[in-house]
């Protein structure tokens, strides 16, 4: 099984709702973690919101640190478009270049959403 690890900055909305789309549309071929280069408080809730209307529910869970175990756990890191925010793993890493739509309105969520959901489909094809 594959593992993939997606990274942001706050591990609250854009790595949240990749990892929650991996896991909901690998059927087995792959498992996803997410994690942050500098974590918020909680996850974002226009990013549950916008999850919700496609019937996913982001996990009662707060956003996680990156580690070390974390990177050593994925075969694959992507990241989402955190630029020079984003740590040097050690890693090859590819970024998606996602904006952050956190703070903006809805539509933004719901574009970024769909926009993830496409590169996991492509992932998950390759």
């Amino acid at each position: 099984m594959k593992h993939v690890l997606f990274v942001c900055t706050g591990n609250s909305c854009r790595s949240q709702i990749a990892e929650a789309f991996l896991n909901a549309l690998a059927r087995g071929k792959a498992e996803a973690q997410s994690a942050g280069s500098k974590p918020a408080a909680e996850i974002d809730e226009g990013a549950r919101q916008v999850m919700r209307e496609v019937g996913i529910e982001l996990p009662n869970t707060k956003p996680k640190l990156l580690t070390k175990e974390l990177i050593d756990w994925a075969d694959t890191i992507l990241t989402m478009g955190c630029e020079d925010a984003c740590p040097l793993t050690g890693k090859p890493m590819t970024d998606w270049g996602i904006k952050n739509p956190v703070g903006k309105p809805v539509e933004e969520y719901q574009r970024v959403r769909d926009e993830i959901k496409k590169n996991v489909l492509e992932l998950l094809s390759a």
